[in-house]
């Protein structure tokens, strides 16, 4: 088994450094790619968020070529941008891997050390703890403020309020019951019904996140993921709109008639389901 392991790690290594040489030479001031030599980190940064969530997509649809083939686009981004820090002399794709394998080996010292633990909450404990002292800091588990900063600062926002709701109820910044929970929605979703008869696009907008703020809570009351709600929804949305478009086998834009194209211009924000074609009820369904 052992040499079977070993075969495998050579393979995958020899495949990584082949990828390294071929962006490389994507990258050749002269013989390159025009549109590799053009990239910056930052322009780069959207394609690190796409290739990032079509990985997601692919796990969630249980796809594993798919899996594989956008774990490999995932994998280019991250080679292309120690490419281009190496030609600027900042870091390199070796500085890359080696601080990444020397971070999993400190935080596990119950693996590569001699710490003995309990359970998972012991190991996340460690890790923490490993963490702040690399950082300079004194680790200190009841002060979450910069830990809450960092997921606002990072995460996707349905991610992020889920993150920081889930760090702070654990820390006792919790509703007593559910139907507490219930309560503040509909107080929330009455104020935002309030700023919408306003003119502030300030206040509307600030409401409308304090009301998208309770109804993540509510999903972690009830132990569900909004982001993967949302995304499935999405999902059957567009599957709905497809068989809309099938149907119809002409332009998209002539497939309403004029009635439905011009309710928002006649001022009818809020048509009801009978004054909708058929087609559009199927997709609001």
């Amino acid at each position: 088994m052992a040499e079977v392991n070993g075969d495998r790690h050579g393979e995958a290594l020899a495949a990584l450094q082949h990828l390294i040489e071929v962006v490389a030479q994507l990258r050749h001031p002269q013989e390159g790619c025009p549109w590799d030599l053009q990239q910056t980190p930052e322009s780069l940064m959207p394609y690190v968020i796409e290739e990032a969530y079509e990985v997601v997509d692919a796990i969630q649809q249980g796809q594993r070529d798919a899996i594989a083939e956008e774990l490999g686009d995932l994998l280019l981004q991250v080679v292309l941008q120690a490419q281009i820090a190496s030609e600027a002399g900042d870091f390199a794709m070796a500085q890359v891997a080696q601080g990444i394998t020397e971070k999993l080996i400190r935080r596990h010292p119950h693996v590569f050390g001699e710490v003995q633990v309990q359970d998972v909450e012991e190991v996340h404990r460690n890790w923490d703890r490993i963490k702040a002292q690399e950082k300079g800091q004194t680790h200190d588990p009841h002060r979450l403020t910069p830990k809450l900063r960092k997921y606002s600062r990072t995460l996707p926002p349905l991610m992020a309020t889920l993150k920081i709701s889930k760090k702070a109820a654990a820390a006792g910044f919790e509703w007593d019951t559910i139907d507490a929970v219930w309560d503040k929605f509909q107080e929330e979703l009455q104020e935002f019904r309030q700023a919408l008869a306003q003119e502030s696009p300030e206040q509307q907008q600030a409401e409308l996140g304090d009301l998208l703020f309770t109804l993540v809570n509510l999903a972690r009351w009830y132990d569900l993921d909004p982001a993967a709600a949302l995304q499935g929804t999405n999902r059957r949305f567009i599957q709905r709109f497809a068989q809309v478009e099938q149907r119809a086998q002409q332009p998209f834009d002539g497939l309403f008639p004029r009635r439905t194209r011009g309710i928002v211009a006649a001022g009818e924000t809020n048509p009801s389901p009978r004054s909708m074609p058929e087609s559009l009820r199927l997709c609001s369904r």
